[in-house]
């Protein structure tokens, strides 16, 4: 089982940077890709960032330019970098990692932008 810990959340004023984290830990498991979700009140969870083991890397239309996703040396780390923030950007952020055998989420972690 794998086990996903995000952090680095907060509150920040618009125009404010962030950056978030997220290790995962547990035995024998191998990672495909990684991405950053979000899900903001009253609406349904969608991709922020996704980046793949080969180093491929997309984006959500709204936060191209603004957002960076990148992995650690560790290769069990993912951050999303995330700079001129909006109020919009208020949401819970969750880190999700695919791999055989596995599709695992982490806890969320919340993001608070204010005008």
């Amino acid at each position: 089982q794998v086990q996903l810990v995000e952090s680095g959340g907060g509150l920040v004023q618009a125009g404010g940077s962030l950056r978030l984290s997220c290790a995962a830990s547990g035995s024998m498991f191998s990672i495909d890709a990684m991405g950053w979700y979000r899900q903001g009140p009253g609406k349904q969870r969608e991709l922020v960032a996704g980046i793949t083991s080969g180093g491929s890397i997309n984006y959500a239309d709204s936060v191209q330019g603004r957002f960076t996703i990148s992995r650690g040396h560790a290769k069990n780390t993912v951050y999303l970098q995330m700079n001129s923030l909006k109020p919009e950007d208020t949401a819970v952020y969750y880190c999700r990692m695919t791999g055989p055998g596995h599709d695992s989420w982490g806890q969320g972690t919340q993001v608070s932008v204010s005008s």
